[in-house]
């Protein structure tokens, strides 16, 4: 009988193992040969999963998105009796992967970023991620808030926060502790906005 090859978690296992050669070398430091000995796959395992350099990368990119987003869906599963205010700033905090055991994403995903600015497939993807993370801070907004602010302004300032936030903990500008403050600083000021006057 033919031995089965679990497709689906072949390519999740390089697409992690690409993530950890770009968390150490940069995207320009993933190499083929280098993918396959980190998954402990041959090369052609590889090629037949992907036939460019660019297709692994984007998978790489899906895959660290999809662990963010698979943090954030369990985190508000685990407190259904959250209101959206707070469930916004749990969202926010964790985009902006500021915890250290999280930093090793943060690198990942900034080189991303890097390499988005002159690579159109990955700017594409990237512009899906942030596009379904503004509807989810959208929703939030407009729970809290009840239309007491515009919503798309208020989601589209705080995903920028919290990519910002991301970069300056990771060059050492600002500490997490600060980058923190900086972030319940700015959804205190939001919600201060959306009380009734008087």
């Amino acid at each position: 009988m033919p031995k089965q090859v679990d497709h689906e978690g072949r390519r999740r296992r390089i697409a992690e193992a690409v993530c950890l050669l770009v968390d150490e070398h940069g995207l320009e430091g993933v190499t083929l040969r280098d993918v396959a000995t980190r998954a402990e796959v041959s090369m052609g395992a590889v090629q037949r999963c992907f036939r460019t350099k660019e297709e692994m990368l984007l998978s790489a990119l899906t895959h660290i998105g999809e662990r963010v987003a698979e943090r954030v869906r369990s985190r508000l599963a685990a407190g259904p009796a959250q209101s959206a205010a707070s469930e916004l700033g749990l969202v926010a905090g964790e985009v902006a992967l500021l915890r250290e055991e999280h930093r090793a994403e943060a690198r990942i995903w900034l080189a991303f970023v890097a390499g988005a600015a002159v690579n159109p497939a990955l700017a594409a993807s990237l512009r899906g991620s942030y596009a379904a993370l503004e509807e989810l801070m959208v929703r939030l907004v407009d729970e809290a808030a009840g239309g007491a602010v515009t919503a798309r302004t208020e989601a589209r300032t705080l995903l920028a926060l919290a990519d910002g936030l991301t970069a300056h903990v990771l060059v050492g500008h600002r500490t997490v502790a600060e980058a923190e403050e900086i972030l319940h600083a700015h959804l205190a000021g939001l919600w201060e906005r959306c009380r009734p006057a008087g």
